[in-house]
This record gives C-alpha cells, sequence and structure tokens, in this order.
C-alpha cells in the first residue's frame, strides 16, 4: 500500500490513506534545521470578490506526480509546481463562478492521479488527474501539461446529474479528492446540512476513467418506509486495488438533528462501506452510528493497512470517528477485529422521535478523547464572579453524556459535531504499529426549535440555525464560550494522539496550538487550538501537523514531544505531505487559514527542507527546547491570565460598540 520513498502519489499518501512517509532525512536530531525552502502564492485573495474570497478553506494536500506537485485551489484552480523551487509548470481554471454561495465554503481538498496502462508511453493522458468541483463536475487534465482530456465526457468533463432541484447553486458541491480503483473514479459529494428533510439523495457515482462515461451509481441510504435523502460520502475514500473494493465514510440523514420520519438504524448511513469498485455492488457494511440524530457521521478517510493484532496479522480497515472512537474492522468481512459491544445510550427523544436504545463501543482501543462533560470542568480564566457567561449558558443543558438526544430544553454535545477526529482523519506508522490522529475538545449547545418559532426566529451571531423545513423541529447550534471568547472547557482544546493499537492503550498526547494569532499582544497560551485537519507520520521519526496558529509543528513519533515550529503566512488547516525529491526530503504544507473558525486567511503553499551546507538558520523557524519554554506558551501567573482575559473582555466589548 505504501507509494515509492520519493512519492506522496494520493491525498493520504497512498490508496489506503496510512499518511505514512517511508523518508528518513528529517529526525528528531535535525529537525531543528528545517528552514522555509520556497512559498507559492495562488492570488485567490486578490483576483476573487471578497465575498468569494472570505468563504474559502483551503485545506488541499499536494500530490507529487510526473515530476510535478500539484494541488487544487479552493476555486478548483490545478496547480503545478517545480518540487524543489516551487515555480509554477502550469495552472488550469475551470472557471468556477464567485456568485454560487455553496454550503461548506468554497474548498477543494484535493485530487487524484491515474495512469492508463494501455496507452502508449507518449499519448496525451496517458497520465491524467481528476477532480470534483464545487459546481458538480468532474475534471480530467493530463498530469504532465494541465490540458482537459478530449476524450473524457465533454471536453474533458463529466457534469454530475443530481436529478433533484436544488433550493440554491450551493446546496451540492464536491470538496473530496475522487478515488481511482480497477479504471473506475469513484465521486462522493458534499450537501448542505439540515435545510430540509426531502434533501438531495448521498449518491456515490463510478465513472470510467478513460472515457467519463456512468458506470455505476450507489446511494447508501435504504430509503423503504422513511422519508429522508443524504448519507453521502464528503469525506474522502480508500481504495483496495488488489481485492477490488473502495471504502466509503458514509454521512447521516437528512436532517441531522430530528429522525422521526427516519425510523430505524437508517443503513448505510453513518457506515463504513465497501463496494466492488467495477460494479458498485455492496460487499459488506458495518454501522458506526445508528439513528444518528447527532451529526456524528464519518468524517475521514478509513485507513487501510495490516496490523498485528496479538492472533497473527491481518488487513484492517481502521475508522476514527468524531466522537473519538478507533473502529477496527477486517477488510474482507467488516466485522470488527476486536469486539464492539452495544451498549445502552440515553433515551427520552423530542415529540415524534424514535432514538435506538444501543449504540456500538471498541472495546480495545479506548477513545481518543473524553466523552463527557461535568459542570465542575468549566474553565474559569477569571472568577466566576467576573464572569459567569458558561454557567449560565451550560447549566440548563440537558448532559447525560455521549448520545444525549437534541431536545427543545437544550442539548450539550460533547464530543462535538466537528469532533473529536475530523476530515484529516489519521496516520499509521506500519512498522511500529501506533495510529496517530488529532482531536478536538469543544462544547457544543443544540436546541430543537418549535416549527412555528423557527419560522419567525433571527439567530444570535455565532448560532447557527437550520430550519431543517418538513421537520417539526428547526435546530440551533453553536459553540459554548465565555463572553471573554474563551471555549467553557478546559484546555487543552486541540490535541494530538498516539494509539498503540496491538496493546489497545494511549501512548501520548500532546497539546497542539497556541493563541497567539488570537490573543492580545501574540500571548501565547499553549491551550491547543481546535483541529480539523490531520498528520503525516515519516519514518524517521517525526509527525507533521498545521493548527489554527499560524505554524507547522513537528513532534517525536515516540514521546510525543513538541520538537520544532515552522512559522506559515496563515494557519495551515489543511493535511500536511512530505517527499523526497533530488535527495532532500521537503514537508508542505497549505496554509490557508479557516473562514468559519474566523481565522486570518491566506492562499499560500509552503515547503520546508533541512539547511544546506553554509545556510543560515530561518527566521521563520524555531526550536521547542524545554517543556513551559518562552515559545511553548507556558504556564503563566493566575494573575496575569485574569488581567489578559480582562483586556480580552475590553476589546469585545469595544468591537461591539463600533460594530
Amino acid at each position: 500500500m505504501v507509494a515509492p520513498a520519493q512519492s506522496w502519489q494520493h491525498w493520504g499518501g497512498d490508496a489506503g490513506g496510512t499518511r505514512f512517509a517511508p523518508l528518513s532525512e528529517i529526525t528528531p536530531a535535525n529537525v531543528d534545521r528545517l528552514l522555509r525552502a520556497w512559498d507559492y502564492r495562488t492570488g485567490d485573495l486578490e483576483s476573487r470578490t471578497p465575498a468569494a474570497a472570505f468563504r474559502t478553506k483551503f485545506e488541499a494536500t499536494p500530490i507529487l506526480v510526473e515530476d510535478s506537485l500539484v494541488f487544487c485551489t479552493p476555486f478548483n484552480e490545478v496547480v503545478a509546481l517545480d518540487p524543489g523551487t516551487g515555480a509554477q509548470r502550469w495552472r488550469f481554471d475551470p472557471k468556477v463562478s464567485d456568485g454560487r454561495r455553496p454550503a461548506n465554503r468554497y474548498a477543494c481538498r484535493g485530487v487524484t492521479s491515474w495512469v492508463d496502462r494501455t496507452a502508449p508511453a507518449d499519448a496525451a493522458c496517458r497520465s491524467r488527474l481528476f477532480m470534483g468541483t464545487v459546481d458538480a463536475r468532474l475534471i480530467a487534465l493530463d498530469a504532465r501539461t494541465g490540458r482537459p482530456c478530449a476524450g473524457f465526457g465533454d471536453g474533458g468533463e463529466v457534469r454530475i446529474d443530481i436529478a433533484k432541484d436544488l433550493l440554491w447553486p450551493g446546496e451540492f458541491q464536491i470538496t473530496s479528492a475522487p478515488v481511482v480503483g480497477r479504471d473506475v473514479v469513484v465521486v462522493g459529494s458534499s450537501i448542505a446540512d439540515n435545510q430540509r428533510l426531502d434533501a438531495p439523495k448521498g449518491t456515490v457515482r463510478g465513472f470510467d476513467a478513460r472515457t467519463g462515461v456512468l458506470r455505476w451509481s450507489f446511494d447508501p441510504l435504504i430509503h423503504d418506509g422513511i422519508q429522508a435523502g443524504h448519507a453521502n460520502v464528503w469525506a474522502p475514500m480508500s481504495v483496495d486495488d488488489e481485492r477490488g473494493l473502495v471504502f466509503l465514510p458514509t454521512s447521516s440523514p437528512s436532517p441531522d438533528f430530528f429522525g422521526g420520519a427516519r425510523p430505524g438504524d437508517n443503513k448505510h448511513a453513518d457506515s463504513v462501506v465497501a463496494l466492488r469498485v467495477d460494479s458498485g455492488t455492496l460487499a459488506w457494511s458495518f454501522q458506526i452510528t445508528h439513528h444518528d440524530v447527532w451529526d456524528y457521521d464519518l468524517p475521514a478517510q478509513p485507513t487501510l493497512a495490516r496490523i498485528e493484532t496479538g492472533q497473527g496479522a491481518r488487513d484492517v480497515v481502521m475508522q476514527p470517528t468524531k466522537q473519538g472512537f478507533v473502529f477496527v474492522l477486517d477488510r474482507d468481512t467488516g466485522q470488527p477485529v476486536w469486539p464492539v459491544e452495544e451498549r445502552a445510550v440515553p433515551q427520552g427523544a423530542a415529540e415524534g422521535e424514535a432514538l435506538s436504545p444501543t449504540q456500538p463501543f471498541p472495546t480495545h482501543v479506548p477513545p481518543l478523547l473524553d466523552q463527557r462533560f461535568a459542570l465542575d470542568e468549566i474553565f474559569r480564566a477569571v472568577p466566576r464572579a467576573i464572569d459567569s457567561s458558561c454557567d449560565d449558558q451550560l447549566a440548563p443543558l440537558r448532559n447525560d453524556g455521549l448520545y444525549t438526544p437534541p431536545s427543545t430544553q437544550g442539548t450539550l454535545f460533547f464530543p462535538m459535531t466537528g469532533g473529536g477526529v475530523n476530515w484529516g482523519g489519521a496516520a499509521f506508522d506500519p512498522v511500529h504499529q501506533i495510529l496517530y490522529a488529532n482531536v478536538s475538545r469543544a462544547l457544543q449547545i443544540v436546541r430543537l426549535i418549535p416549527r412555528a418559532q423557527a419560522e419567525r426566529m433571527t439567530p444570535h451571531r455565532g448560532v447557527d440555525l437550520g430550519l431543517q423545513r418538513g421537520a417539526p423541529f428547526a435546530v440551533t447550534r453553536s459553540v459554548a464560550m465565555s463572553k471573554l471568547g474563551l471555549l467553557c472547557n478546559r484546555p487543552p482544546w486541540g490535541e494530538m494522539v498516539a494509539v498503540d493499537l496491538k496493546a489497545g492503550r494511549i501512548l501520548w498526547r500532546s497539546t497542539v496550538g497556541t493563541t497567539e494569532d488570537r490573543a492580545p499582544l501574540g500571548l501565547a497560551f499553549k491551550w491547543g487550538t481546535p483541529l480539523v485537519n490531520g498528520v503525516v507520520v515519516t519514518a524517521g521519526g517525526v509527525v507533521f501537523t498545521g493548527a489554527m496558529d499560524a505554524y507547522l509543528r513537528a513532534f517525536d513519533a515516540a514521546s510525543g514531544r513538541e520538537l520544532w515550529q515552522g512559522r506559515l503566512p496563515a494557519p495551515g488547516v489543511a493535511n500536511p505531505m512530505t517527499y523526497q525529491w533530488k535527495g532532500e526530503q521537503y514537508v508542505v504544507i497549505a496554509a490557508g487559514g479557516h473562514s468559519e473558525a474566523g481565522t486570518s486567511l491566506g492562499d499560500a503553499v509552503v515547503a520546508f527542507r533541512l539547511a544546506r551546507d553554509g545556510e543560515a538558520p530561518s527566521l521563520w523557524s524555531r526550536t521547542i527546547d524545554r517543556p513551559g519554554g518562552r515559545f511553548a506558551g507556558g504556564a503563566l501567573s493566575a494573575g496575569f491570565v485574569v488581567l489578559v482575559a480582562l483586556l480580552l473582555a475590553w476589546l469585545r466589548w469595544r468591537r461591539r460598540r463600533q460594530a
């Protein structure tokens, strides 16, 4: 499953998404010599209308194909760079409109490559790239020139037939890279959540990689006796070409937070689904969440690997989840490798709802984060007498732990609908049999709003309103934050976790991110940031990740100790990748920020490598040389924290007055 040593040929490193690079030039001993090698600006923030540019998420992971580093911009422009210098070699613009208002922002996580082994070596489009677009097209390009493949569809593109009128053009889009198996290109979709009961179907489609002809389509949701749409595959997929299987992480049915019109478990939603890639027929399915009313869909690429179980080696599918679980399934059958228990979960749903009485819990691999929150764990940067806003928000909520159902009273979700683990997925070191993943730790308030009240409602700032038309309830969602702008739960708010799969134990946790790019005066409290992006692990014993502050970070894979930070022009809310070029190892990340999270935005791709002989240390890099040190955001006095919190409160008050 591992690509050649110099290459990163797939979005997840290899077709199975292990995000493992068998490169060892960069090690814990020399990572402090990393410097910025080059950066490339896409120009998106200047060339697009402000309304469009500030609705972007630059989440792309480049791949190394035909001696070029290739990625897509949030507006689906495909760019090929020289891997050593960052110089542009070619660029393709599919002319995506600025006016679509895509529900999940302008985003393109990557492109995929395929080689037609039957074509002559010098034939145009023998080596080609595939990309899904924000306006529902599948595009094929010559990987060497960037020109559209004339024999694919209509002049190099196929328009996806959605077979349903959309509420607005941006209700349907494609955000994750397609995958290719046995000459079939498989494409999922991203569809607006919580808009309506009768939402578009979450159909997955397989197209002939040479011609673009539709070979098959698969609707994950069994519609007998239910009213619902979605169960789409918005997250990245994986392929086992030898077995002829494509693995789908499916999402929840519509609408997310009320399932009264869709009784039962709603198979094959919220499931790992294995399809025969040549025909689109079902091989097996394993459901992670029964009758989902929590938006606990599968957000991450299934990771394919061979693991030691204690009873021999097995080929498996590892599926991290928003809840913080890691399910490990046999790749041929979909059966759990270690026992999974059906455990009773909270009941007492809203009127008209029928919850599943149980949910599946893995027993061998522990959860990657806590799954219950108590009010005595509220984060108090200042005394309660100064700011009791978190108590006021959280105390009235229903809070019975994981799988507490949505309610008109208001329900506390922890983990929140953004994870746990999100689309960045996990990385797996096949040598040491260790899984690495980023997790977010934040509280969310979810409240069902009776239909008549919802139609008159104007949500407050920071509150998302989903009308869920056709259901008796709309829904509001908000992240629980204090008046000071701090999350209501104690830090860390973002962590990297390492798991020994065979032993079934957490090896270490390490906080990822500081407040430096959000707090006054650049104060770097090491509290972590939410982490939707993933990691890459190398044979050299280093794990790299971005965060919602503007640094690429390196961690010791064995201990979890943070080793190094590389400054970025904007937060790197994307998966990093690494490759070897002319004998040197590079690490690359897209640095574009995250418009939904309110970070600064950018349009850069940034590469780092080790300093060559005679090169001066980089001003853009710094070593983390001691716990609690200056750049680690170490512990500060309680009085100083209070002072900073009051300053934050004053700044927020001043902004509100000015607005």
